[in-house]
């Protein structure tokens, strides 16, 4: 089997290892806050800010655990990350079954925290064994497969949540991740071979210089905190929200129905955008999209009913799906392979930094100013992000101009 069939069967292969995994993850996201409420008698307030918290804390141990698994990857392959990081969510999730307090779901979510990353290790591995000119369609096609999870999961795990209890959900959830895991056994590691010449080898020192000497690629990776501070500020506290709208009437279904609305868009339009982005340039669609979002995100927070919000969320799934594959198919443009690992270890690991920030600000905002502020917030964060972005590619265009010439020699 050559490199190129192999590159077709891996991409199928991590396809539905991400399916499984953006599944599982999703399926136990619209019901963390109802699960604390299970827990005891606490008021909304509590139940918020712990929701935050709780949901945050993962991403913290992620923070710091990213980078670190990144440069293993590039040294020792990251088939085996992607495999220990499977089975190591899947043993978490199972664990969140049986806890009898908040303390107890909060330190399990910090332990979880340590194996997250599988998607993003997902998309170095992918990232690594694709041409540079094909590189959005493809990372495009592999993000496609995490959307449908975090399309079906949240459903699946509204429906499982109301009928089974929680209880048994994080045990299906567990088994999902499992079969992920050994999906991750079946594929062939390899690397596309870099130019004659091009360094294999870098000290974590050369890999800081090389992203801090690239001031748009810099600007890339700093404002991915902001994205994610925007896009996971509503997560925690989406089923409140739908609460307030809906009512109380098959609520974790529901809360499934928002929470997969994006999910709808995203799977429409992934791909798409990474074939556009790979004939106008990955930064100019970025922008773009950055400032779509920030529009179609401000109305959220002044719905009057549950299928307005539906509706919000599904066209904020279209700007957003774009996000992730144009932004790593950009770093790919930039990073050489020996370090691409790294590179989006890094990134990952901010991205992971706004995941901690996002759910504890919107638990907090939304207990003190109510669940507008929130929406009005993220809005005006998306919007900034893609003006920074813009501003970084006027003032360094030089470089943008070499990057895109780079690209098509």
């Amino acid at each position: 089997m050559d490199q190129h069939q192999n590159a077709k069967r891996n991409l199928r292969i991590m396809w539905f290892a991400n399916f499984f995994i953006a599944g599982s993850m999703t399926m136990v996201l619209p019901f963390i806050s109802l699960y604390i409420e299970s827990l005891g008698d606490f008021s909304d307030k509590y139940v918020q800010y712990w929701s935050g918290l709780t949901f945050g804390v993962t991403f913290v141990t992620a923070f710091l655990f990213s980078p670190i698994w990144g440069r293993v990857g590039d040294r020792f392959g990251r088939k085996r990350i992607l495999i220990f990081s499977a089975f190591g969510m899947g043993v978490s999730i199972f664990l969140l079954g049986f806890v009898d307090s908040v303390l107890e779901l909060f330190l399990l979510r910090m332990f979880m925290g340590i194996f997250a990353g599988f998607i993003s290790m997902s998309q170095a591995f992918i990232s690594t064994q694709t041409p540079q000119e094909i590189a959005g369609r493809v990372l495009g096609t592999l993000q496609t497969g995490s959307i449908t999870g975090t399309l079906i999961g949240p459903l699946l795990g509204g429906v499982l949540a109301d009928s089974l209890g929680y209880s048994s959900t994080f045990q299906w959830t567990s088994i999902a991740i499992f079969i992920s895991a050994f999906l991750v056994i079946l594929t062939k590691e390899y690397k596309i071979k870099d130019k004659k010449g091009t360094k294999t080898n870098y000290s974590r020192r050369e890999v800081i210089k090389h992203i801090a000497t690239n001031p748009v690629l810099l600007t890339v990776m700093i404002i991915s905190i902001f994205i994610q501070i925007a896009h996971f500020s509503i997560q925690p506290i989406l089923s409140l929200y739908v609460s307030d709208l809906h009512g109380e009437e098959n609520l974790a279904f529901y809360s499934g129905i928002a929470f997969s609305a994006a999910g709808v868009g995203n799977l429409l339009m992934a791909r798409q955008w990474g074939k556009i982005a790979d004939k106008i340039g990955y930064t100019k669609i970025l922008v773009i999209l950055l400032i779509i979002a920030a529009v179609v995100y401000l109305p959220g927070g002044f719905v009057t009913n549950f299928w307005q919000l539906v509706i919000i969320r599904f066209i904020l799934g279209v700007a957003i799906g774009g996000i992730i594959p144009v932004r790593v198919a950009y770093i790919r443009q930039e990073a050489p392979i020996a370090i691409q690992g790294e590179v989006l270890g890094y990134n990952t690991s901010l991205r992971f930094l706004g995941n901690v920030v996002g759910p504890v600000m919107g638990g907090i905002i939304a207990g003190s100013f109510g669940f507008s502020a929130v929406f009005v917030i993220t809005s005006g964060l998306l919007l900034i992000s893609g003006l920074v972005l813009l501003s970084a590619m006027q003032r360094h265009s030089k470089a943008v101009q070499h990057s895109i010439e780079r690209k098509q020699a």
